[in-house]
């Protein structure tokens, strides 16, 4: 029964928190970001060097990585915070 009660959880708060939507969002941009910085550097930036544009696509590929970590790992901060919160509202009201 604590199995169910926990899955349920985990689903509550991903449909609050807009999860799925984050992860298709930077899925995306995981994409088309060092895609397009790539040629759009290539053409307007470098003026035809692909290795240097090359390396502009790695550095917006981790540009990208480096966001969805880090709003993660706020996101996991906020939802310690309100258990916490919780915890010590249930322990006032004993």
């Amino acid at each position: 029964m604590s199995a169910q009660i926990a899955s349920a959880k985990v689903t509550e708060q991903a449909a609050q928190g807009g999860v799925l939507l984050k992860l298709i969002l930077f899925s995306l941009s995981l994409g088309i970001v060092p895609l397009s910085s790539y040629f759009l550097s290539e053409k307007y930036i470098w003026n035809g060097n692909s290795n240097l544009a090359a390396i502009t696509a790695v550095v917006a590929a981790n540009i990208v990585l480096v966001a969805y970590i880090v709003l993660s790992m706020f996101e996991d901060n906020e939802d310690q915070q309100k258990a916490a919160r919780a915890k010590e509202e249930s322990r006032k009201n004993r």
